[in-house]
């Protein structure tokens, strides 16, 4: 169980540490191409999600990797399951149904991870 969470959790981490990144560091104008939903939500709330899946990425790996309170795994996948939920509202709001299909695999994946994070409980 361990190799698959460090499979799983490390596409993961290396995702949301990714498109954290990008929300954090890049203006509304350079995200809007790929995320349009950044012109309905506050910078402020954009980049407030950016650090929260940097921190959950991050959650992911770094607990485990230094057996330093290797539970918070479990919280990090669990963050990032609710981060998708909302992800999944937006878009449906918005009537994008062709894109939630990543936020689902994103879901998913994250509860997996969660589920193998209990590895460390």
């Amino acid at each position: 169980m361990e190799i698959a969470y460090w499979i799983v959790g490390g596409l993961l981490a290396l995702f949301y540490v990714f498109a954290g990144v990008q929300k954090v560091s890049q203006s509304q104008d350079k995200l809007r191409p790929t995320m349009g939903w950044v012109d309905q939500i506050p910078m402020r709330v954009v980049r407030l999600i950016g650090v929260l899946e940097i921190l959950g990425g991050l959650g992911l790996i770094l607990p485990p990797l230094t057996r330093i309170a290797p539970g918070l795994a479990l919280a990090a996948a669990i963050g990032l399951v609710l981060i998708q939920i909302g992800g999944l509202i937006v878009h449906l709001r918005r009537g994008e149904t062709s894109v939630i299909w990543l936020n689902i695999v994103l879901l998913i994946l994250a509860a997996v991870a969660g589920w193998l994070a209990t590895t460390w409980l």
